[in-house]
C-alpha cells in the first residue's frame, strides 16, 4: 500500500522499451518541438513588431500563440529527457508542477479561444460597434480574465488532487502527468470531491462550447447575407483559421477524454493524448498563417527587413576589412 507522503516520484509511461525506439522518440518529439517554437515565435515577434497587426484579433493571436509555447513547454521537454536518458521518473513536485502549468495554460487557451470566436462575431455581425466593444481596454480585460480564470482553476484542481491519498502504486499511464491518471492511484471513494469539480469543469466546458457554436451560427448567417462574393472571402478567410484550431482543439480533447472504453488501448491512448497535447501547439501557427495575407506580409517584411541589416552590416565590416 501507498500513500501521498510516502511517494517521492512518479513513473511515467514510456513511449517504447528499444534504445532504437526511445531515440527515435526523442528525435520526433525534438522536431515538434522546434516548429512549436519557431512558429509560435514569429508570430509573436511579428506581431509585436508590427504596428498595424496592434488591433484585437492579433492580440489575442498573440496570447494564443503564448500559451501554445506555455503548454507545450510543460510537458514534452521532460518526456524528450526521459526518452534520451533511459528513465521514466518524474519527482513528486514536479509532477504536480507539470500538471498545474498544464492544466492552467490548456483552460487559458479553451478560454482564450472562446473570446476569440466573440471577436470574430463583434467583427462581422457588428462592424460598426467593434472599435466600442472590442477597445484595448476590454481587451485587456477580457485577456487577464481568460488567464486568471484559468490560474484559479489550475490551483484547485492541483490542490485537491495531489491532496488525496494514493494507495494504487506510483506508475501513471500517460507520458505526463494528468488528472484522470493520478486519480486512478487514489484509495477507493476518496476521489469524489475532484470527480465533483471534473463534473463542474465539464458543464463549463459545455458553456463555452455552446458559445462558440452560437457564435459562429450567427457569423454564418451573417456572411452568406454579404452580396459580394469577395466580401464573403474576405469574411471566411478570416474565421477559418479560428475555426479549425477550436475544431482540432476540442475534437481531440473530446476524444481524449470521452472514447467508449471498449476501443480503448495503451497504443491509442497515447496516440490520442499527442494529437490533443503536442500537435496543435505546433500546427495552430501554420494555421492561423496560411490563409492569413495580413499576417503573412508582415512576416515577410520582418524577415526581409532583418536580413537587409544583416547584408548591410556584413557589408561594412567587409568595406572595414
Amino acid at each position: 500500500m501507498f500513500n501521498g507522503s510516502s511517494i517521492t516520484q512518479f513513473l511515467l509511461l514510456a513511449f517504447a522499451d528499444t534504445r532504437e525506439l526511445q531515440l527515435l522518440h526523442f528525435w520526433f518529439f525534438l522536431g515538434i518541438y522546434l516548429a512549436a517554437l519557431l512558429g509560435n515565435g514569429l508570430i509573436i515577434t511579428t506581431i509585436a513588431c508590427d504596428h498595424h497587426l496592434h488591433t484585437p484579433m492579433y492580440f489575442f493571436l498573440l496570447n494564443l500563440s503564448l500559451l501554445d509555447l506555455g503548454s507545450i513547454s510543460s510537458i514534452v521537454p521532460k518526456s524528450m529527457a526521459n526518452s534520451l536518458w533511459n528513465t521514466r521518473a518524474i519527482s513528486y513536485l514536479g509532477c504536480a508542477a507539470q500538471l498545474f502549468l498544464f492544466v492552467f495554460l490548456i483552460t487559458a487557451e479553451y478560454c482564450l479561444l472562446t473570446i476569440m470566436s466573440y471577436d470574430r462575431y463583434v467583427a462581422i455581425c457588428k462592424p460598426l460597434h467593434y472599435g466600442t466593444l472590442l477597445g484595448s481596454r476590454a481587451c485587456v480585460h477580457m485577456a487577464a480574465a481568460a488567464w486568471g480564470t484559468a490560474f484559479f482553476y489550475a490551483v484547485v484542481h492541483t490542490a485537491n488532487t495531489f491532496s488525496l491519498p494514493l494507495c494504487q502504486g506510483n506508475v501513471l499511464d500517460q507520458f505526463f502527468c494528468e488528472i484522470p491518471q493520478i486519480l486512478k492511484l487514489s484509495c477507493s471513494h476518496s476521489y469524489l470531491r475532484e470527480v465533483g469539480l471534473l463534473v463542474l469543469s465539464a458543464c463549463l466546458a459545455f458553456g463555452c462550447f455552446v458559445f462558440i457554436v452560437v457564435s459562429y451560427v450567427q457569423i454564418f448567417r451573417a456572411v452568406l447575407r454579404i452580396p459580394s462574393e469577395q466580401g464573403r472571402h474576405k469574411a471566411f478567410s478570416t474565421c477559418l483559421p479560428h475555426l479549425v484550431v477550436v475544431s482540432l482543439f476540442i475534437s481531440t480533447a473530446i476524444f481524449a477524454y470521452l472514447k467508449p472504453p471498449s476501443i480503448s488501448s495503451p497504443s491509442l491512448d497515447l496516440v490520442v493524448s499527442v494529437l490533443y497535447s503536442v500537435v496543435p501547439p505546433a500546427v495552430n501557427p501554420l494555421i492561423y498563417s496560411l490563409r492569413n495575407q495580413e499576417l503573412k506580409d508582415a512576416l515577410w517584411k520582418l524577415l526581409t527587413g532583418h536580413y537587409s541589416v544583416a547584408i548591410n552590416c556584413l557589408s561594412s565590416s567587409a568595406k572595414q576589412l
